[in-house]
C-alpha cells in the first residue's frame, strides 16, 4: 500500500530554495491555539473564538506579508471574525488564505477534543472563495484518490475505496460527523458492512485522520460546512488524497447567493483542483487533543503545541512540536 503520507528529507523552506515562508505561518496557527485553548471547558465559544481570531490576526501583522482573505467561516456578526477581502499582514508578498482562527469553537466550549487553529495560503487566485452554505463532502486519501464518486451509491464508493487499500469494505473506517441530517447516510454506510465513527465536529482534521496512514480511518463522508471543504482541499493538494463536494443549499436564497459567486450550476461537483490550485502552505495547531493533533498543555509560564505543516512547494509535510516559554522560567519545562 502506498503512504499516505509524503515527507521530504529537507528541513521546512529549503530544497535548495531560501525563499519558502511556509515555517512563518506555523508561529500564525500557535498563537491562535494558545489563546483559545486557555477557554477549554469554559462554555463561552464567542469568547474563544474572539481570543483566537486576535491573536491571529497579531501574528499575521508581524509577517512581511499582504495576504488577502479569500475563505473565513461565519459573519460580521460573529465576534473576531475575518470577512472577505480583509487583508492580513504587514505589507509585502501578496497571497491569498483561507482561515479559520478556531475550527470547532463548540466542542472546544465542552471540553472536547479535535478543536484546531488552521491557515492556507496560495498565491492571489489559487484559493476558490465559495459562499457560506451546506456542501456535501467526500475526502480520500492518496490511495484512494481518483477512485470516488460523489454522485455514485455509498456502497459503490466504500468497494472502490476498500480495492484501493487492498481491504474488505468491513475493514474500513468511515468518519462522519454526528448529526440528524446523516441518519440515512449512517444506516447506508451500516448497510455497507463499513465501520463508522461519529464525530461531534471538525470535518477538516476528519479528513486529514483519512489521509494520513497509521490512523486507521480511510474516508470522511458527510454533509458540512463550504469552507472547511476548501481549506480541506488545500490540505489534500498537499497530501495527494482527494475531495469532491457538491453544494447543499437550504433555500433558494441560497441557490441565488451561489451564483453571486459566479456558480450557475448548484448541483456541479467540486474537485480538489476546483476548489485550490498550484503550491499551498496548510498549517493546522491542536488547540484540544484530537486523533492527529494533540492540544495545547499549559505549564508555569510557558505552554506546548502541536502543529501540523505542509508545504507542496518544499514537498514536505511535518509535526512541530513546539515549547513556548513566556518568561524565564524553565521549571516545569518536561518534554517527556
Amino acid at each position: 500500500m502506498a503512504p499516505e503520507v509524503r515527507t521530504n528529507e529537507h528541513g521546512p523552506g529549503e530544497r535548495g530554495d531560501s525563499h519558502c515562508t511556509c515555517t512563518d505561518f506555523v508561529r500564525v496557527t500557535k498563537a491562535a491555539a494558545i489563546a483559545a485553548g486557555r477557554w477549554m471547558g469554559q462554555g463561552k465559544q464567542a469568547e474563544a473564538r474572539e481570543a483566537a481570531s486576535k491573536a491571529l490576526r497579531a501574528a499575521m501583522a508581524e509577517l512581511p506579508v499582504s495576504a488577502e482573505v479569500v475563505v473565513a467561516p461565519g459573519g460580521s456578526e460573529e465576534a473576531g471574525s475575518f470577512s472577505v477581502g480583509q487583508v492580513l499582514g504587514s505589507g509585502g508578498r501578496r497571497c491569498s488564505v483561507a482561515v479559520d482562527a478556531l475550527e470547532g469553537s463548540g466542542i472546544l466550549a465542552k471540553g472536547q477534543g479535535g478543536a484546531i487553529s488552521v491557515l492556507a495560503v496560495g498565491e492571489p487566485g489559487s484559493i476558490t472563495p465559495v459562499p457560506h452554505m451546506y456542501m456535501q463532502k467526500l475526502a480520500v486519501g492518496a490511495s484512494a484518490a481518483g477512485n470516488i464518486d460523489i454522485d455514485a451509491p455509498i456502497e459503490d464508493n466504500l468497494k472502490a475505496i476498500a480495492r484501493a487499500y487492498g481491504r474488505e469494505v468491513g475493514e474500513l473506517a468511515v468518519i462522519v460527523l454526528d448529526r440528524p441530517r446523516h441518519e440515512d447516510l449512517v444506516e447506508d454506510i451500516r448497510k455497507a458492512g463499513a465501520r463508522i465513527k461519529l464525530i461531534p465536529d471538525g470535518d477538516i482534521m476528519a479528513s486529514i485522520a483519512a489521509a494520513v496512514s497509521g490512523t486507521g480511518d480511510h474516508a470522511y463522508i458527510g454533509i458540512g460546512g463550504s469552507t472547511e471543504g476548501v481549506m480541506t482541499a488545500a490540505a489534500m493538494r498537499c497530501l495527494g488524497g482527494e475531495i469532491q463536494g457538491k453544494f447543499w443549499p437550504l433555500s433558494r436564497r441560497e441557490i441565488e447567493r451561489a451564483r453571486e459567486y459566479g456558480i450557475d450550476d448548484i448541483e456541479h461537483t467540486f474537485r480538489t483542483g476546483d476548489l485550490v490550485k498550484g503550491d499551498m502552505i496548510f498549517s493546522a495547531t491542536g488547540v484540544s487533543t484530537g486523533d492527529v493533533l494533540r492540544g495545547v498543555d499549559y505549564f508555569h509560564e510557558g505552554a506546548r503545541s502541536h502543529t501540523l505543516l505542509m508545504c507542496t512547494r518544499c514537498r514536505m509535510v511535518c509535526f512541530v512540536d513546539t515549547i513556548h516559554l513566556f518568561s524565564e522560567d524553565r521549571s516545569e519545562i518536561k518534554l517527556l
